[in-house]
């Protein structure tokens, strides 16, 4: 059974990923990837979303699951993340590939810190 949750999660979130990511990449004339960065910070913050809902009672392991392991392991991409910052290396925009790394993980812990005490406020 579980593993349906995390197949049912999946399926919303990697097509959620793909048509977020172009949506976003198209409104920008940028090589930056405002897509991928996008998706995922959104994932960070629902993730520490969850997590903070989880341990605070608010929210059961089968929605964990399901939004937590199938949504966001689908929505967010550390392998795009990887080829994307490793493509602007290798067309000498090296700026956005530190700018890129820096602010996708300084960001995203950010979103998912931001998540947890969001929960901890609504559900304590």
């Amino acid at each position: 059974m579980n593993w349906l949750l995390v197949i049912a999660g999946a399926a919303v979130g990697a097509p959620l990923r793909y048509l977020t990511d172009r949506a976003v990449q198209s409104r920008h004339d940028s090589v930056f990837p405002w897509g991928t960065f996008i998706v995922n910070i959104t994932g960070c913050l629902i993730l520490g979303l969850l997590t903070g809902a989880v341990a605070a009672g608010a929210a059961s392991s089968h929605l964990q699951l399901l939004l937590g392991t199938g949504l966001c392991g689908a929505l967010t991409t550390y392998s795009t993340f990887s080829y994307e910052t490793l493509r602007l290396t290798e067309t000498g925009a090296g700026r956005y590939a530190a700018a890129n790394v820096v602010g996708s993980v300084t960001v995203g812990l950010g979103a998912a810190f931001l998540g947890v005490s969001l929960a901890r406020a609504w559900w304590s």
